[in-house]
């Protein structure tokens, strides 16, 4: 079990933090992202009363360790070790209620990230406006930017001017939370300008408008190229990945039942009404490459299906890389274990 002291756990696996008040939602949005529950069902969790650690290995890149900390945890308990917790962390999400009244959240909110921030400066502070579903788009604007100026406003107040908050307006019964939770997992991965790099050129080169780079089963997109990316674009590559996995999980087993429904032949192809197609290309057996590409593009498929084995090639390179740095992180961390002395003072024997 990695714990919180040690180093090669947040190294390899970075910690993020879920927190925020009681009944804010963070709960249903670990279930809802993660563990593919029905947001209607969340109505039923109960509320989280103790620390829930929860370690997401999805791939190399998707690799990560969430912390959902119950909304009632007081930072002046002398058993809360805040030091230990926010020195290997990553990222830090705090979740808002925006139907409710905030003024306490914000509160909690900025003593949180005053204290993270002290412990460890690097922290990525991430603010979740939730449950935006309830509010008019006039109101979630307004609501944005009045939370937005009170939480900067009370950091310049205490001198802290300098701490970057991204906020996001998120709700369990869109895509806004998996587009949120998209962001904050993009800045935990080392490789990420190396992926968009590779999704540029592999673009330019194949006549394609958009490409994703998607986690198939958080639908977490894990890069993307420089342009801009759209909501909408957005939501239909989350809703051709469930397709394709919802009719390979129906089609695509073996007559015993054995096999895996997404493997290295998974593709698919949808055309939309407005002259554009969809692409959805397996890369690894957790990662799917989503384009958008223009019928008449479409038509050199042959060249962007070799561009596309060009692109996946590289990013198995990626991940070789990646691996190799985990297993030299691995051995260094075992090594420094090995050489701490026992509780009588004698050096541990190597194993």
């Amino acid at each position: 079990v990695l714990d919180f002291n040690d180093p090669f756990s947040t190294e390899v696996k970075p910690r993020i933090l879920l927190m925020g008040l009681r009944r804010s939602g963070k709960s249903s949005i670990q279930k809802v992202v993660f563990h593919k529950m029905s947001p209607n069902e969340t109505l039923f969790l109960e509320s989280t009363n103790k620390i829930c650690r929860e370690d997401v290995s999805n791939s190399s890149f998707v690799n990560f360790q969430i912390w959902d900390f119950p909304g009632q945890i007081d930072f002046f308990d002398p058993t809360f070790d805040y030091e230990m917790i926010f020195r290997g962390t990553g990222a830090l999400i705090f979740v808002i209620d925006s139907q409710d009244d905030y003024m306490e959240a914000l509160a909690r909110l900025h003593l949180t990230v005053t204290r993270a921030y002290k412990v460890n400066p690097d922290i990525n502070f991430e603010i979740f406006i939730h449950k935006v579903d309830g509010l008019s788009d006039d109101h979630k604007i307004e609501t944005q930017r009045d939370i937005h100026q009170r939480a900067n406003d009370d950091l310049a107040d205490a001198g802290l001017e300098k701490i970057h908050l991204s906020f996001y307006l998120t709700s369990i019964y869109d895509h806004s939370i998996f587009e949120a939770f998209s962001k904050v997992v993009q800045k935990l991965i080392p490789q990420l300008p190396t992926l968009e790099n590779l999704l540029n050129i592999f673009i330019s080169n194949s006549g394609i408008e958009k490409a994703f780079l998607f986690d198939v089963v958080s639908k977490i997109y894990i890069a993307t190229d420089s342009t801009p990316v759209d909501m909408q674009t957005y939501e239909l590559c989350c809703d051709m990945i469930d397709v394709v996995i919802d009719i390979s999980c129906i089609y695509g087993l073996k007559g015993d039942g054995t096999g895996t429904p997404y493997d290295k032949e998974s593709m698919a192809i949808i055309k939309l009404n407005n002259t554009t197609v969809l692409y959805l290309k397996e890369v690894t057996k957790f990662l799917a490459l989503v384009c958008f590409v223009r019928e008449e593009s479409f038509e050199r498929k042959g060249l962007i299906d070799y561009n596309f084995h060009c692109f996946r090639k590289a990013i198995q390179e990626v991940f070789e890389v990646r691996m190799k740095v985990v297993r030299s992180r691995k051995h260094q961390s075992h090594m420094q274990k090995n050489k701490r002395p026992t509780p009588n003072g004698t050096p541990r024997m190597p194993l």
